[in-house]
């Protein structure tokens, strides 16, 4: 089968504008502008300290898109330091985790940006793909309807909640998910090659054949040579069909 990997999220920090205004001065006004000066200061220091937290955010990112992975959870880490209440950090950091295999890990920093943020689409995906890689696939399912539940279109989550429903042998559900999924993405060949596989593990052969050649055109290279050594066509392996498609 092929997976769907992870997401990472966009940065959402906003910063404070601040401007100048002309008023009327006189001694009755002095204490509210001293707290209004005061304020000010303030929020001219949350700012700065939430400028600072961005760019701990922004080092993360260009660290786990260079697969540094454990120096991207010390900056989100400095991130979240200085912020805590960034959801897009705590998913980024659990992203990073999830590239060291670290689920469970990744799974706490997952359920802290979905306690901040509960509608995060991108939390529930990325939580449902470390909870498949444990195998914990019915709440590995939860996750995924949690992320479809706030973004229908959401293929991604489609195909990888396939994924988990062919695991437990839930095959008419795993091929309605994947048809969901093409449904928006006509052209997902992810979706076709795991629809073949969930064929093929009924020994389908027939729909297996046909989902196959539909990944084959897409993406011929790759998944001629995947499907030679996938497991989950071991039941269609020997049929001359099935041998000649990989040609």
């Amino acid at each position: 089968m092929v997976f769907w990997r992870c997401l990472v999220a966009s940065s959402f920090i906003t910063f404070f504008v601040f401007g100048c205004g002309d008023g009327a001065n006189s001694s009755i006004e002095n204490t509210k502008q001293v707290v209004q000066e005061s304020n000010v200061a303030q929020l001219l220091v949350e700012a700065k300290a939430s400028q600072k937290a961005e760019d701990f955010f922004h080092q993360g990112n260009n660290l786990l898109d260079a697969q540094r992975y454990e120096a991207a959870i010390a900056a989100y880490d400095q991130a979240i330091a200085i912020k805590p209440e960034s959801p897009e950090t705590w998913i980024n950091r659990g992203i990073a985790l999830t590239s060291l295999q670290h689920y469970k890990d990744a799974i706490a920093s997952y359920n802290k940006a979905i306690a901040i943020k509960p509608d995060k689409d991108e939390a529930w995906y990325n939580r449902g793909i470390a909870l498949t890689s444990l195998r914990r696939y019915k709440d590995a399912i939860a996750s995924y309807n949690k992320a479809i539940a706030i973004k229908p279109d959401k293929y991604e989550a489609l195909i990888n909640r396939g994924i988990a429903l062919t695991k437990l042998q839930r095959y008419k559900e795993a091929i309605a998910s994947y048809d969901q999924a093409i449904a928006i993405k006509p052209n997902k060949h992810e979706a076709y090659y795991n629809k073949a596989c969930s064929y093929a593990l009924q020994n389908d052969l027939e729909l297996a054949l046909e989902n196959l050649n539909k990944a084959i055109q897409l993406v011929p290279d790759k998944y001629k040579k995947l499907a030679k050594t996938d497991p989950d066509f071991n039941k269609v392996r020997n049929e001359k069909r099935f041998q000649e498609l990989l040609q």
